[in-house]
């Protein structure tokens, strides 16, 4: 890619990286799942009146919301409002990618390569040592919620590939029609009318803030970029940059909220990004990249 684009992909991985920040400010004013559902309520308008609706059936839409804003993003807003600190979350979370692998095996019959099985497994140790690490001082739960999380994000890329529907802003856009009433709904049951009415009320600049971050910079500006990208460029050119969010994640949270991972936490999340970039593809794309380089016929 030109070194515009390789810029482009690392700023949408800062602005990924910063997300679980603003998600773990804003939620000090608000219920973690009525978080989520004012958040999608701006993802969609206004911009579902601008935005074209995909070439997709009304299923394939409203199941890839049901997955992977609803059931993702849910699941990720319970997980830190339960203890599960915000840059191990932006780690713990790209386990999707391992998921993805296992998944599209079983439901699309794609076999994975033996180097992504190879990934998998490596992903898979350094998850084991951080939840190992992360039992020594913290409950497990969240850890297993954010788990939960990456297999519905992962359980959404599987229908947009069986689906052969680009995951462009139009699909963040209309898939996200299916969050914010059940996600309300949810939090009714979940937190009670009277933690709703106190969140309503104390909507303050910290919800503000955090709701506009993830709204504009997260949600529009980087799957806007993101999507870009992916239709001027290989997958596999763009897909490993996502690697920096975890990087990004971990790092601001130790910096603005002290979150200091252990080392336990840093060894199992170094071999699981080793695992992750195993099983996406990044080691294989060098590969090529590098055999395209020596052949005779390369220019």
């Amino acid at each position: 890619m030109p070194v515009r684009d390789r810029l482009l992909a690392v700023l949408v991985a800062v602005l990924w990286g910063l997300n679980f920040i603003a998600i773990d400010l804003g939620m000090a004013d608000l219920p973690p799942l009525m978080f989520v559902a004012i958040r999608f309520v701006f993802v969609v308008f206004p911009a579902i009146f601008f935005v074209p609706k995909p070439d997709a059936a009304w299923r394939t839409i409203l199941l890839i919301g049901a997955f992977m804003s609803l059931g993702q993003f849910s699941l990720l807003y319970l997980a830190i409002s339960l203890g599960m600190p915000a840059g191990m979350a932006s780690l713990v979370l790209q386990a999707q990618v391992l998921f993805t692998v296992l998944l599209a095996w079983v439901g699309l019959r794609e076999r994975p390569r033996s180097e992504q099985l190879v990934g998998v497994l490596i992903g898979t140790v350094g998850l084991a040592i951080i939840a190992v690490a992360h039992g020594m001082q913290a409950p497990v739960i969240p850890l297993f919620v954010t788990l939960a999380a990456a297999a519905a994000w992962a359980i959404g890329n599987v229908l947009v590939r069986q689906a052969k529907v680009a995951s462009g802003l139009s699909m963040v856009v209309w898939s996200g029609i299916v969050v914010p009433l059940p996600a309300l709904a949810l939090s009714l049951v979940l937190d009670g009318p009277a933690a709703l009415a106190r969140g309503f009320a104390g909507f303050g600049w910290t919800a503000v803030l955090g709701t506009a971050y993830t709204v504009i910079a997260a949600s529009l500006i980087g799957y806007t970029i993101f999507n870009s990208l992916l239709a001027r460029h290989p997958a596999t050119s763009v897909v490993p940059y996502i690697l920096l969010v975890p990087v990004v994640g971990i790092a601001s949270a130790w910096l603005v909220m002290n979150e200091v991972p252990s080392a336990g936490e840093l060894i199992g999340a170094a071999i699981m990004l080793v695992g992750v970039a195993v099983a996406g593809g990044s080691f294989a794309l060098r590969s090529r990249s590098r055999a395209s380089t020596d052949s005779p016929d390369a220019t």
